[in-house]
């Protein structure tokens, strides 16, 4: 598949990215996020932990509402355009949470010869909780 192109051109502060919508997410892909990431705390992986420490059951990793956040940038923008990707965590993820991320162009500049966007990114899940708030920078093709 062909790396998408958005140009450099064609994006203004004030834009805001397409939002991007995640399956309800599960137990089994917290577990699977565990195995891939080597990170088997029993609050992700263990419901009766997750219970018995008042969450009801697992919750996700931190690291993995941050990697959907990932894809919704990379969904549109292409994998190779972002130069600098950072969150800060606000909430916890559920079994059967569906994340929204969206984002906002907040600066368009070019830079040693590079032309770049930053980005303000939030992930909300179905209850309008914000779950990961951060921001991106990408390097983005001209069409000159």
């Amino acid at each position: 598949m062909a790396e998408k192109k958005i140009f450099f051109e064609d994006v203004n502060v004030g834009d805001n990215m397409p939002e991007f919508v995640t399956e309800p997410l599960s137990e089994l892909q917290f577990v699977k996020y565990a195995g891939a990431s080597g990170d088997f705390n029993p609050l992700h992986t263990v419901h009766a932990f997750g219970e018995m420490v008042g969450y009801g059951g697992v919750i996700g990793h931190g690291m993995l509402s941050m990697a959907l956040t990932g894809r919704g940038l990379t969904d549109w923008l292409g994998h190779k355009a972002i130069k600098k990707f950072g969150v800060n965590f606000r909430a916890v993820t559920l079994p059967k949470d569906v994340l929204t991320v969206k984002g906002t162009v907040t600066n368009k500049y070019e830079k040693e010869g590079r032309k770049c966007i930053d980005i303000d990114v939030l992930t909300e899940n179905q209850r309008g909780e914000k779950v990961v708030m951060g921001n991106a920078t990408a390097d983005l093709p001209s069409k000159s």
